[in-house]
């Protein structure tokens, strides 16, 4: 079995595209959630809650020819890729073009003008905006093959459509294939553009915030007073290197992946359950070779919605105990769906990095209905972690765990 660090790590949230930005909007405890004024013509839509991103400027040196094939959801992917590649030292290096570089990533959905735009032809009967990229823009696999044709990747492409695991499968698949030798090299990570039409997903289904003319106050994770999620637009790469490639280059090396797992719960399409959730994160201590009590801090999928918040917390105390720190950083961002599970692991490796770590934001008062931990409030913890966890769910019953080790 091979060793897997990761040597590239970048993203582009609401809050900032650097760590140095991002965590500054942490300490200040400002959020980017706004009130969208522009989502007020959709009159059966209840929330007008969300997380955009309102500064994102495709690269100059993008060229027409690459862009075409690009909705935002690529776009964004790809630039953060590009980031990711430049921070391990490999954006250029004509050597990734050889094989030894795959890519495995996803989003919910692709972009969703071209959805549109299809459904126009449906209901109209006319082909109106439709050309031959629209359904490149649009498929479920968008993201993972726009970034293997910007960068001339050949190894292997896994898709990762699955939700709000969308970013921690692609990390885990690309992990287990360096792991497995199949590559030495890999893109992972998740990508999400802003829609009124994910906000309706939730709408339906009542787990929403409707605190629209309060957006800095929502979401609230694992809080009595939460009401729902917000959904935000993000993503986020890594670079993932096996250990002897990325010695032998001189890599730097921002942490080692030693544990992954996945599973289902293979019993209601949107209603999470505990006991799977909690095989998930057995499953990535048994990858690691880990006992709970190595696990230093869990970052935790925090969506704001009650099913999933007490579910979680409810897996993750009676597993590892009532004295295991988490928090969610959803409470800044918001949902960020396909993209979550990639910024998530981010962070949590910057966290592990700099032994700070962030709190949920407007987290007042846990709700008793929720699993008994230790819940970070109100500021940043200082903590030095050999091991850190940061879990992920999803719709369709999807479940994962992921596990970062701090490289010495």
């Amino acid at each position: 079995m091979k060793r897997v660090v990761v040597t590239g790590m970048a993203g582009i949230t609401s809050i900032g595209s650097d760590w140095e930005t991002i965590a500054a909007n942490f300490a200040a405890n400002r959020s980017g959630i706004r009130r969208m004024d522009e989502w007020d013509r959709f009159t059966e839509l209840n929330t007008r809650l969300a997380g955009p991103i309102d500064d994102f400027q495709v690269p100059a040196h993008w060229t027409r020819k690459q862009l075409r094939s690009m909705g935002r959801v690529s776009r964004l992917a790809v630039a953060s890729a590009e980031q990711a590649l430049a921070d391990a030292g490999l954006l250029g290096d004509p050597s990734i073009k050889d094989g030894r570089m795959g890519v495995s990533c996803g989003s919910s959905t692709g972009s969703t003008d071209e959805i549109k735009a299809f459904g126009n032809m449906l209901l109209n009967s006319v082909a109106e905006g439709l050309n031959a990229n629209s359904y490149v823009r649009m498929m479920p696999h968008t993201t993972a093959a726009n970034i293997s044709i910007f960068f001339g990747l050949t190894g292997r492409l896994i898709p990762t459509s699955s939700a709000c695991t969308s970013g921690s499968h692609g990390i885990g698949y690309a992990y287990e294939a360096i792991k497995f030798g199949r590559l030495p090299l890999m893109l992972a990570g998740g990508a999400e553009e802003l829609c009124p039409t994910e906000a309706m997903v939730f709408d339906a289904l009542y787990a929403t915030s409707l605190k629209n003319d309060a957006p800095q106050t929502s979401p609230r994770p694992y809080d009595k007073g939460r009401d729902g999620l917000v959904i935000g637009e993000g993503a986020g790469m890594l670079v993932l290197e096996e250990l002897e490639h990325a010695l032998a280059r001189g890599a730097h090396i921002h942490a080692e992946i030693v544990g992954f797992g996945s599973n289902a719960d293979g019993q209601h399409a949107t209603r999470p359950e505990l006991n799977t959730m909690r095989r998930a994160m057995e499953l990535a201590l048994e990858d690691a070779g880990l006992e709970p009590s190595a696990i230093g801090y869990v970052n935790g999928h925090g969506t704001a919605t009650e099913q999933g918040d007490v579910a979680e917390t409810l897996a993750t105390s009676s597993l590892f105990g009532e004295h295991m720190p988490i928090s969610s950083q959803k409470s800044f961002l918001g949902h960020t769906l396909g993209a979550c599970g990639a910024l998530e692991s981010w962070f949590s490796i910057e966290m592990m990095n700099r032994d700070v770590y962030v709190h949920t934001c407007n987290l007042d008062e846990v709700d008793p209905e929720c699993g008994k931990l230790d819940y970070l409030r109100n500021e940043f913890r200082a903590m030095s972690n050999e091991y850190v966890m940061n879990n992920n769910f999803a719709f369709g019953g999807v479940n994962t765990s992921l596990i970062f080790r701090r490289w010495h």
